[in-house]
């Protein structure tokens, strides 16, 4: 899959159904349905990273504008900044970041939900790291550094090798897929001021354009190999993963 058509709630529902219907038809599917359910929704990829025990921003979903108001007012009295993101939506688009209290004047929801993230402080240059993962494994990593406190490739973020020697970063990446249940994921984490890494994004479509660029593998080549490998042998493939 690399990609879900948007349009209404009846139209979302129905592409899903039919990802969800091929599978039950035992043909394999990749990512199947139940994990691009788990991440496209990111409320839901928070409180499954959550629950997990892995390391995520603090989080609040709501659909009430006094009450996020409430939320807002609240982290930033206590010194924290807070970003506002779509539910649905990807590359950056549609984030909100506020400073203080009279930016909450500019507080919206996004289609009558509100999504808040705390926001994680990475130093003076901002920047994250995309990790690549296929069949549990890391695959490739890259640095991401954004012109501005964004740092998406789409939003002109620049792009740097990272070596796939940070074992502890490696596994937040593959437990995160693990914790969704993806056969291949992008994984977006990013470490604080005080060096703690935390997982803020979890994503089942993920584009690799600027990570192939510093990357030596080839990704494509990969996902396909892996593909196939489901493909030839799936009964093995799902008892060898349960193992």
């Amino acid at each position: 899959m690399r990609g879900v058509p948007g349009g209404s709630l009846e139209q979302v529902t129905f592409y899903l159904d039919i990802l969800h219907g091929i599978k039950l038809l035992g043909l394999p599917v990749y990512n199947d349905a139940r994990s691009i359910e788990r991440t496209v929704d990111k409320g839901m990829t928070s409180f499954l990273l959550r629950q997990t025990g892995l390391p995520t921003p603090p989080t609040w979903v709501v659909g009430n504008h006094a009450e996020a108001l409430a939320i807002a007012k609240s982290e930033l009295e206590q010194g924290h900044q807070i970003i506002s993101k779509p539910l649905f939506g990807s590359q950056g688009e549609g984030l909100e970041r506020y400073y203080e209290l009279k930016d909450l004047d500019r507080l919206s929801d996004t289609n009558g939900i509100f999504y808040l993230q705390r926001f994680v402080h990475c130093g003076e240059q901002s920047h994250d790291f995309r990790l690549f993962v296929i069949h549990g494994k890391t695959v490739a990593a890259m640095r991401r550094f954004g012109k501005s406190w964004l740092n998406n490739v789409a939003q002109g973020g620049r792009c740097e090798p990272v070596r796939l020697d940070d074992l502890l970063l490696c596994r937040l990446a593959e437990d995160a897929a693990k914790t969704i249940g993806m056969a291949y994921a992008g994984v977006d984490i990013i470490r604080d001021v005080q060096g703690r890494y935390t997982i803020i994004e979890v994503n089942s479509v993920p584009a690799w354009k600027g990570l192939q660029s510093v990357s030596e593998v080839v990704i494509a080549d990969l996902l396909a190999d892996d593909f196939l490998s489901l493909c030839a042998d799936p009964a093995s493939r799902a008892q060898k993963t349960a193992t």
